[in-house]
Parts: structure tokens; sequence; C-alpha cells
């Protein structure tokens, strides 16, 4: 099958909606940008940037990412033209009119309102009949309509929807302006083959199909969400649904990575073709993980560490003598071969403004620059080899750390003295809103960083649960940069004795409330020890950050 008989297959990414759905992860404005302006130069169509209407902070980032992402053309030369910046409103008016007012600005923008179809949606959570279902569907299109030309509508539960019904709803809001009709496994319930036949019914059966685009996304919950969209495209599929690292509610979305490359390395298999510049997928994965908390297992297809190693004798001997042996891709393909490029401490700002270019970190202002400059000097002189992860790494604690008005502490001085038995800890901070310097110490039972924990919780004066705690090694060897991941809770966990002035209470995950505010924060640093602080402190500064926030109550929503 040649180019010319394909179709575009339309990528659809929802890293920044449904992916910071993942429990724990609440993402920056500052990092929502850096993460839409990566995406943007990877080549995605059309980025769903938020949910305006849940709170002041997601209008505002999806109103930033239309003014800053939704222009630009880096990366984008073969494509012609700039991201679709697209957000998210329940079928609505006010849901819809908020989410246009954030996406306006944007020279490419669309409104993806929904409506869950199912009947255990309509009878338990809507309490309305079909035809109620019918009639909000076509007033939300309707609406939205007049506001933009580009309109997606989603049945919500449509795997578990009753098909004719379904159709009657997509016709409806066929005839009403919707260009894209987007079909959900909502819950992650479907076979593969049954997505696929679903897929074909809906587009045999309802009327006018063949104007308008249909939709895959589908959720991971069996552990199915990549086989059922390729199965959607086999069916008449034009769009997925995806995000970066498969990240999202629950046990996640269809992974961007998988879809693309699956389409990329059986180009005579699916009837689509893409546009997007694979080389930058490793890249793209590790600023995400790093940004969210969400480490990428190892043996995660594409973009795992694992991807391209090969530990058996046999596998080791024939890659030796073809890598087609046992390699269908290439690292070069997904640019997992960049990683061990050097630079070193005798390497200028030329040079360093080079690489971060290439990395599409090219629109850092003078100040941002003059910082990761310093953090690569600072990280040069303690380590021969600075590699691109070790730089990746480095960016993403700068992103982090640049909350903006997120930021209320910041550590002034940090001072650990540490033994077989117990370790203490000194530690300075300083209150960004007041000005105020704040010093405390504590001792660590259990070793320096809980020492360095239990002083930061007296010195914010707040209770804090550890729910995770992961260190990764950036690279190898003892220079090796270290990066930390935490995630936190506000409060003692369920009245235990632990919960004292003299102990970090940790507690399981799944401990959790299921409507409890939960945090994460990262950091990378050569000191372990300064890396845990800098993700401890980002976490805490999330926190009091989204207390308003929470208190407001912030809407979240499934499709």
């Amino acid at each position: 099958m040649t180019l010319t008989n394909k179709d575009k297959l339309i990528i659809f990414d929802t890293t920044l909606r449904d992916g910071e759905q993942s429990p724990g992860v609440t993402l920056t404005v500052n990092e929502k940008i850096e993460i839409a302006k990566q995406l943007s130069r990877l080549g995605v169509d059309v980025l769903e940037a938020g949910f305006p209407v849940a709170s002041q902070g997601d209008f505002d980032a999806v109103q930033r990412i239309a003014n800053e992402v939704g222009p630009l053309m880096v990366g984008r030369e073969a494509i012609g033209k700039p991201i679709t910046i697209a957000g998210l409103a329940r079928a609505v008016p006010a849901d819809i009119q908020r989410c246009y007012d954030a996406i306006a600005n944007a020279p490419h923008k669309r409104i993806h309102t929904f409506l869950a179809t199912s009947d255990i949606h309509l009878e338990h959570k809507l309490k309305i009949t079909r035809d109620e279902c019918v009639k909000r569907a076509v007033a939300a299109v309707s609406f939205a309509k007049t506001l933009v030309t580009d309109v997606e509508f989603s049945p919500e539960d449509a795997g578990r929807s009753d098909q004719d019904f379904l159709c009657r709803v997509l016709s409806a809001v066929i005839e009403a302006g919707a260009t894209t009709l987007n079909i959900p496994d909502t819950v992650g319930y479907n076979m593969p083959e049954e997505y696929g036949a679903m897929i074909k019914y809906l587009i045999a059966n309802t009327k006018g199909s063949d104007k308008v685009i249909w939709s895959a996304h589908c959720h991971n919950d069996l552990g199915l969400a990549t086989a059922n969209t390729l199965s959607g495209i086999c069916n008449g599929i034009r769009q997925v649904e995806v995000t970066i690292n498969g990240i999202g509610e629950r046990a996640g979305n269809t992974a961007m990575e998988e879809i693309v490359m699956a389409v990329h390395t059986h180009p005579d298999f699916f009837p689509v073709y893409h546009t997007i510049n694979t080389t930058l997928f490793f890249r793209i994965s590790q600023l995400v993980s790093s940004l969210s908390g969400m480490v990428v297992q190892p043996n995660k297809a594409i973009v795992g560490a694992n991807a391209f190693l090969h530990e058996s004798g046999i596998h080791q001997d024939g890659v030796l003598k073809n890598k087609q042996t046992y390699e269908i891709i290439s690292p070069e393909t997904v640019g997992a071969n960049t990683v061990n490029l050097v630079l070193g401490k005798h390497s200028g700002r030329a040079a360093f403004r080079s690489r971060l270019q290439e990395l599409g970190f090219s629109e850092l202002s003078e100040e941002e620059f003059q910082i990761a400059f310093n953090s690569f000097k600072t990280l040069a002189d303690s380590k021969k080899r600075v590699t691109e992860q070790d730089l990746l790494a480095l960016l993403s604690d700068q992103v982090s750390s640049s909350a903006g008005e997120n930021t209320t502490y910041t550590v002034k001085s940090l001072q650990v003295v540490s033994g077989t038995s117990f370790a203490t800890a000194t530690v300075q901070l300083q209150n960004t809103q007041t000005g105020d310097i704040l010093i405390d110490a504590a001792i660590g039972k259990s070793g320096p960083i809980e020492a360095v924990f239990l002083a930061i919780q007296r010195l914010v004066g707040k209770k804090i649960r550890l729910l995770k705690f992961d260190i990764t090694a950036v690279g190898q060897g003892v220079d090796a940069l270290g990066q930390v991941s935490v995630k936190i809770a506000e409060g003692s966990a369920n009245g235990s004795s632990s919960d004292s002035e003299d102990s970090v209470t940790e507690t399981e995950d799944k401990n959790a409330g299921l409507n409890e505010a939960t945090y994460h924060g990262h950091g990378a640093d050569s000191d372990i020890i300064q890396a845990a602080t800098k993700a401890y402190l980002n976490a805490i500064n999330r926190l009091v950050a989204n207390e308003s926030k929470r208190i407001l109550g912030e809407r979240k929503v499934d499709v």
C-alpha cells in the first residue's frame, strides 16, 4: 500500500488532561507549557491542554498554552501548520463557554465536549432518559459550533453503550455540526475484536459518518489499550487519543509511542501514516516521567530502559553480527542512541546552548539559560562525562523548581551529620511570600533523609505522610546524577501512632483515601540528600499552592 493510498493518522495527545489525572500527578503551569512545547515539536496534531472549567489554575494553564504554544512552528515545517489546541468541556453551556475563552487565541482550536451514553451512567449518574441524552448532546454541540468550527463529541462509556442508541446520538451530533466523533472505552472493558467490530458497526450505521473523523480513546484497565486502538485503526479510526508513556486515570491510557511505532514498523499493514518525529520519543518520555513523577518501568515498550538491552548470550551474539536479528526498531529511530553524547567541564556556553536547542529548549530566557548553565558547570566539576540524560534531568529539575507563584519555600542552606545510629539535619528555608528566614534541626533515626524531612515538616508547620520515595541514578558510575521522586499527602495516617514529631509517617499509596489530595515532587542533584530535599520541598510547595483549589473543589473527569 503506497502512501498516497493511505489516510493521515491524527495524533491527539491528552497527556496534560487525562494524563494529569494519574493519582498524585499535579503539574505546574510552567511544567505543562514545557511539555506542550515538546509535544508540538514532536509533531502532535491536536493537544488537549486541559479542562478549563475545573479550576482557575487549569484555565490559566490552557490559556497560556493556547497563547504561547498554539502559534509555534518549530519542528513542524513538514506538517505545515501549528498544533491544534483543544479544551475539554462537559455538555453544559457554562463549561463550553469557559473552554472557548481559554483556547480563543490559538490559531487552531477545538472544543471537545462529552456526555455519557451507557444505560448505567444515564440511570445512576445523570439520572436522565435516552431522549434527554440526545437532546443535551445536540444542544452542547450546537452551542460549541457557534464558537468554533472544530467540534469533537465523545459519548462517555461508549464501550458499554447500546450500539443502536450510539448510532442515534452520533447521527444527531453530526447533524448539529460535530467534526470529530471520539469513541471512548472509558473503563478499559472491551476486547480488541469487540472494539474494532463496534467501530465498524458505528461507521456503517451512523448517518453522515463519512463527514467526520472517527477517533479512539482507550483505557488500559485490562492491558488492552494499545491493542484496542490498533483494532480501531483497522476498522476506520483516523484519530487516536493517547498519552506519553501511557499515563492516565487508573491503569492509564493508550501510549502514543506504542501506537506510532506499531504503524511505523508495519507500513504495509495499517491503512494510515503518521507525521511524528519518532527520534524525539525517548527525550519527551524522560521529561514527562521526571515532571509527573510517574517512573517508566524498565521493560516498557519503546522507551523503557531495557527496551534495547540484550542479556541472553544467544541474543547478544546475534545482535553483534546483525542488529536486525533481535531488534525490530533501532535505538536511533526513537532517540535512545543519543543519551551518551558527552559534554564536559571545558564545554562553553555556545556548545551548551547548541545542545539545549537540540533537546528542544531553544526558548529559554537569558536568566533561565544562565541558571541551566550554572547547574551544568557545577555538575561537570564533579562528573567527567555529562550526558544527554544528565541534561534532561537538570532541565526537568529547573522546570519543576521554577513554579512561579507555586513556590512558597526555597532552601537557603542544608547541613547533615550522619552516623551508624542516627543522623541530624539543620535546614534553613526562606518563605518567598514573606521573606522570612526559617531554621530548625531534627534527628532522623532512620538516616539523614528522614532528619531533613522532619526538619522541613517543622519549618512549614505541616504533618506530612510520605506515600512514595523513589531514587534512581541517571547513567552509570559513582558520580552519576541522583534523581528523586516523592509523593506526599497531608495529615496523619488513620490516626497511626507513628504520627509524631519524631517520625516521618510512611503509608502505602493504596491506603490513601479515594478523594485525598496527593502531591508529587521531583529533584535532581549529584548529592542524593540534596536531590531528596529538592523533591520533598517541591511536593510541599505544590501542596501549599493547591490548598485553595482543593477547598474550591477541582473537577476531574474520565472520558
